[in-house]
C-alpha cells in the first residue's frame, strides 16, 4: 500500500489554498511552480484531485525514458529527465498528471505571453511555441520532511495524508464490524478487541 492524499469533497470549499501552498513549496526548492494538484468544481461539489500513487502505477510503466520512479510509497517524476511525451497523463486513471512548462514570457514575465491555443483547450492538446512541457504530478512534497504542504494549508481540513498503516487499521476495523453482525463470532471479536 502506498501513501496518498485523501480528499473529503464535503469539506472542500474550493478556495485553492492547497494549490497555492503546493506551488509556493515547489517554487522554493527550484521545481516548476505549477501546482501538483487540480481543483474540480461543479455546481454541487468542489474537490482537489491529486495522484493516488497507484500500486501498479500505469504512468511508471509507459514512460519511455524512465523519468518516473517509485520510492518510499510514492510515485515521482524526475523533471530533468521527462521529455514531455504526455503518455503518463493519458494513462493516468485519475487525471492526476498534466503537462506544464514555463512559457517564453519567463518566470519574471519579461515578455507578453501570447498563447497559441484557446483557453478552453484540454491541457493534453495544448502546446506553445518555445515551451518545453514536462509531466507534473503530486510528489507528496518528498523534498520536505514535514510532508505535503497542501494538507496543513487546507482551512477546512478536507485533505488528509494517508499512510499504509492507516489503511491497515481501517481494514481491520471494517472486518471486525462486519464480523460483529455474526452472533457466532462475538467471543472471538471480544478477544481481539482486548488485545488492542
Amino acid at each position: 500500500m502506498n501513501r496518498f492524499i485523501a480528499i473529503n469533497p464535503d469539506a472542500c470549499i474550493g478556495c485553492g489554498t492547497c494549490r497555492a501552498a503546493c506551488s509556493e513549496g515547489h517554487r522554493g526548492v527550484g521545481l516548476q511552480a505549477e501546482p501538483r494538484l487540480s481543483l474540480v468544481m461543479t455546481r454541487d461539489v468542489s474537490a482537489a484531485v491529486t495522484c493516488h500513487h497507484c500500486e501498479g502505477a500505469p504512468c511508471l510503466q509507459v514512460c519511455p525514458v524512465n523519468a518516473i520512479d517509485k520510492a518510499d510509497g510514492a510515485v515521482h517524476v524526475n523533471e530533468q529527465h521527462c521529455i514531455g511525451c504526455k503518455l503518463c497523463a493519458i494513462v493516468c486513471p485519475f487525471g492526476a498528471i498534466h503537462p506544464s512548462g514555463t512559457s517564453i514570457a519567463g518566470v519574471a514575465g519579461v515578455k507578453v505571453n501570447t498563447p497559441t491555443f484557446a483557453a478552453s483547450l484540454d491541457p493534453l492538446l495544448q502546446w506553445e511555441i518555445g515551451v518545453y512541457t514536462r509531466a507534473v504530478k503530486c510528489d507528496l512534497c518528498s523534498y520536505d520532511e514535514a510532508g505535503p504542504h497542501c494538507v496543513p494549508a487546507c482551512p477546512t481540513k478536507a485533505l488528509t495524508l494517508v499512510e499504509p498503516r492507516d489503511m491497515d487499521d481501517a481494514g481491520k476495523d471494517k472486518r471486525l464490524h462486519a464480523a460483529g453482525a455474526n452472533d457466532a463470532m462475538q467471543p472471538e471479536i471480544a478477544a481481539i478487541r482486548r488485545t488492542r
